[in-house]
């Protein structure tokens, strides 16, 4: 959403004055950031380098702290690099943040997933494949390769005959035998098109008498759960899945801040409205009472600024 009346330069003055001498004026630098769109802000860090040979990000890095830094950093971030980003980070050194990968690989459309390995290649001179299969094990390593390939049928003319015959595979693979036929979960929901999934899984329920999500809760655990209900929540809505994933961020003791400013900076541009609508929906309370609620300080001024609206 650009900035209607955007101004690069004055941006970029206002920026370095609130962040010149001693003190910074954190309202100021938050005010401007969240206010404008990603490409709007790669045109500030410009005339910031130009204007006062500074380097916009190390700035922000040396005057801001915890949380509220983070947020601004990744706001800095290139949107085409951020996907990126994030994964190189999750997969790096010891210890793999499993959440990251699955919830990037699980939502991203098939052309993102495909400069997601682009961007991957160029910025760190490795295969996001190889660094994913050099970090993870069994089912769940297979799932995120089959992912990663980025070969899932283009929506189209649905074939009601493979419809049944996958949710009769998938039935047969959960439900009816003893040890899950993961490799078919996989395939099906690795390579079929979106909207011949949703059609999968009404059948599903009519064959079962049960969700798939409820089939995948009671035949498989841990990393791999999470990652195939993902790739099903997805396919019924991202915007429903982001939801949920920002109010398990938010809910209970803690707020996992990671996940908060992950959703919050990567979707703004994207379905923030969306996933806004279906938080207020499933939910009973507006993204922005629980944001107002669960954090505070600038950190909380600037997700409220990027959230928008209260849908209360």
């Amino acid at each position: 959403m650009d900035f209607p009346g955007f101004d690069a330069r004055t941006d970029a003055e206002a920026l370095r004055k609130a962040m010149k001498g001693l003190g910074t004026d954190e309202e100021a630098v938050l005010k401007i950031l969240t206010s404008r769109s990603n490409a709007q802000r790669q045109q500030i860090a410009s005339a910031f380098k130009t204007l006062f040979g500074r380097d916009l990000v190390d700035d922000l890095k040396s005057e801001l702290t915890g949380k509220f830094e983070t947020l601004m950093v990744a706001l800095m971030r290139p949107a085409r690099l951020f996907d990126a980003h994030e994964l190189k980070h999750a997969l790096k050194g010891a210890g793999t943040n499993e959440k990251v990968l699955t919830e990037i690989l699980a939502s991203r459309t098939t052309a993102e997933l495909r400069n997601i390995k682009q961007v991957y290649l160029e910025e760190y001179e490795s295969n996001l494949e190889d660094h994913i299969t050099g970090d993870t094990t069994g089912y769940y390593q297979r799932m995120l390769v089959v992912l990663v390939q980025a070969n899932r049928d283009p929506d189209g003319r649905i074939d009601e005959g493979l419809v049944e015959q996958d949710a009769q595979v998938l039935f047969k693979a959960g439900e009816l035998k003893w040890g899950t036929d993961e490799e078919k979960f996989i395939t099906i929901l690795g390579t079929r098109s979106i909207c011949h999934l949703r059609k999968v899984f009404d059948r599903y329920m009519t064959i079962s008498g049960f969700q798939i999500e409820e089939t995948i809760d009671r035949e498989t655990s841990g990393d791999l759960e999470k990652l195939l209900l993902a790739i099903v929540k997805c396919v019924r809505s991202v915007p429903a899945y982001f939801a949920e994933s920002l109010f398990y961020a938010m809910k209970g003791a803690g707020t996992d801040d990671d996940t908060l400013i992950r959703i919050m900076v990567s979707r703004s541009e994207i379905d923030l409205l969306d996933i806004r609508r279906e938080f207020r929906k499933n939910f009973a309370k507006s993204l922005h009472h629980m944001i107002q609620k669960d954090t505070s300080g600038d950190f909380r001024k600037a997700l409220l600024l990027l959230c928008g609206g209260d849908d209360e």
